[in-house]
């Protein structure tokens, strides 16, 4: 299947399964999709993923995190940036998700990181999407 937009796949994937109540989600690897799953790991969103590569194709399995009452701890995920139309945003800029509740997530010159990271370095990037 050819997918001309991969982070929106592998954002519509992680949302549909996180609302369907999935253990877990297979996606198709990437380092970009890696990095990303890192950051949602690091923020309480996901238990934790896996990368198996077998036959040449990676796959990147994430396990989903959810209550004690199996609500989805990932209430929502928007993608910002598109192929067509890239938003780049400088430190002063980087939005705040739900006041602080949420994370917006950017692609660096210093790497995929969240928000208030960037902050922090004092950097701006491509605002990927929005995870709250």
């Amino acid at each position: 299947m050819c997918v001309h937009d991969q982070l929106a796949d592998f954002l519509t994937r992680i949302r549909n399964a996180s609302q369907a109540g999935h253990r877990h989600v297979d996606v198709r690897w990437s380092v970009l999709h890696q990095n990303i799953a890192q950051v949602m790991k690091d923020h309480h969103f996901v238990e934790h993923y896996l990368v198996k590569h077998e036959g040449g194709i990676g796959t990147l399995r994430i396990y989903l995190r959810y209550t004690d009452e199996r609500h989805p701890l990932i209430r929502g995920i928007r993608k910002i940036s598109n192929p067509g139309r890239r938003v780049y945003v400088g430190t002063s800029k980087i939005p705040q998700v739900f006041n602080g509740l949420g994370i917006p997530i950017l692609s660096t010159s210093q790497g995929v990181i969240d928000g208030q990271e960037a902050r922090k370095r004092n950097v701006g990037g491509e605002l990927l999407c929005y995870v709250w």
